[in-house]
């Protein structure tokens, strides 16, 4: 099915300068790809709306006023699909008045966070009945029990563009950085990692002990400040493998978005075997383990060894480059909005 040009606005935690926010975000990404198949994009950023609109810069108080202007925006440029990525600003009966005041209007949601995280669940349930279509980065059986209630639920891998992952660390034999990791909060929530609860701190600690040659870049552990914009690209292309690591693996295919960053910019992706990207790469692509000892021996003999870890970061990355770049993900959202195909279709 041919789906002519559209008209889209996205709303979601857009950089409008208000605040300082990460260029590898998905929503960025997600524009990009819509924009790159043609169609016509319109960010429009809820949360900084709402700081604008409240005397104290407060997104509490900017709610009312927020979905007041989405409405109206919606009734300027009268699109025809209204995309929402965690825009938890927008109330529900908002959506219900864009529906009138914009007939024909489709509107989807989009969820990169877990749903093993009840209050993100919540939220995600929150707009099902004025949302026809959602997209979730976690498939199998969770995602199964999300489809429940009928509603149209589909999987939504972490989008790589090669316009904000721009490094090449697979095409440099002597890096500064073996391992890179970063973490927002080390300790809250606990990470289950090989069927064990660790505070990250702690497992860097423990990795270090079992691998103490291997030279580590790290970001928010041990009181490391945290990283943004152009410094976290240039930390990223100067490591040689990325630890990708989120709140639990036993969630099939649920991961942080930085697997894209880290596979995009050809760092060798370290990923639990349990997530399940195993089924979509080989042990040729990325580094799986199952328990710290393997994690720790995979990791030395890929420092020791940079030509098989530069084979193993341009395969990864070419692999995920092809699967999941920005504009394949976007094509098959917009067809499942468009119902030009079945939204449990995977074709990854």
């Amino acid at each position: 099915m041919h789906i002519p040009p559209l008209t889209i606005v996205h709303v979601g935690a857009f950089m409008t300068g208000l605040r300082e926010g990460p260029k590898h975000s998905v929503q960025i990404k997600l524009t990009n790809g819509l924009i790159r198949l043609g169609h016509l994009v319109l960010n429009f950023s809820d949360r900084d709306v709402a700081r604008a609109s409240s005397l104290f810069g407060s997104r509490k108080f900017g709610r009312r006023a927020v979905n007041r202007a989405l409405l109206a925006f919606c009734r300027q440029h009268r699109p025809d699909i209204l995309l929402l990525g965690h825009a938890d600003m927008i109330e529900p009966a908002t959506l219900a008045e864009v529906q009138q005041a914009v007939p024909g209007v489709r509107i989807a949601q989009w969820n990169v966070d877990p749903l093993f995280e009840p209050d993100n669940v919540r939220r995600i349930r929150s707009k099902l009945d004025v949302v026809a279509h959602t997209f979730i980065s976690t498939a199998g059986q969770p995602l199964e029990k999300m489809r429940e209630s009928g509603h149209a639920m589909s999987f939504l891998p972490n989008p790589v563009d090669l316009s904000v992952e721009t490094g090449r660390a697979d095409r440099v034999r002597d890096l500064a950085h073996d391992l890179f990791y970063a973490c927002g909060n080390p300790a809250r929530p606990l990470r289950e990692i090989c069927g064990r609860e660790w505070n990250m701190d702690d497992f860097i600690a423990d990795l270090a002990r079992r691998a103490p040659t291997l030279r580590m870049a790290l970001a928010g552990i041990g009181g490391r400040p945290h990283l943004h914009g152009a410094r976290y690209q240039d930390v990223l292309e100067s490591c040689a493998i990325g630890l990708n690591i989120s709140r639990r693996a036993d969630y099939y295919l649920y991961t942080s978005d930085r697997i894209a960053h880290l596979a995009g910019n050809g760092c060798v992706v370290a990923i639990e075997r349990a997530t399940g990207y195993a089924d979509y790469f080989s042990g040729d692509e990325m580094l799986f383990f199952s328990s710290l000892d393997e994690l720790a021996d995979k990791l030395k003999h890929l420092a020791a060894h940079p030509e098989e870890r530069m084979r193993m970061g341009e395969a990864g990355r070419a692999r995920y480059v092809e699967r999941f770049n920005e504009r394949a993900v976007t094509q098959f959202m917009v067809e499942v909005i468009m119902d030009a195909c079945a939204p449990e279709d995977m074709p990854w």
